[in-house]
């Protein structure tokens, strides 16, 4: 999906819970954080921030054995 996408659905929970969590891994992380920053500096004027950024590493298991994968989480509320 087009990162607009993700970024109006992050304007949409953020007007109605004033807060929102954008996760990812992998080779979207970028993505995640392209959502968060057009959301909080083009969409919503500053009228939210970033509240929090949690990164961390999941072990995922396929047929080939286990990979170590990154992740990211961004919270995002009013300022």
């Amino acid at each position: 999906k087009p990162v607009m996408s993700y970024a109006m659905a992050a304007m949409i929970q953020l007007t109605q819970n004033g807060i929102v969590s954008v996760k990812a891994r992998g080779m979207v992380i970028s993505r995640a954080v392209d959502v968060a920053e057009i959301t909080t500096k083009r969409l919503a004027k500053d009228e939210f921030e970033t509240k929090n950024i949690k990164i961390g590493t999941k072990t995922l298991q396929d047929e080939t054995g286990q990979h170590n994968v990154s992740t990211i989480e961004i919270l995002i509320g009013r300022k």
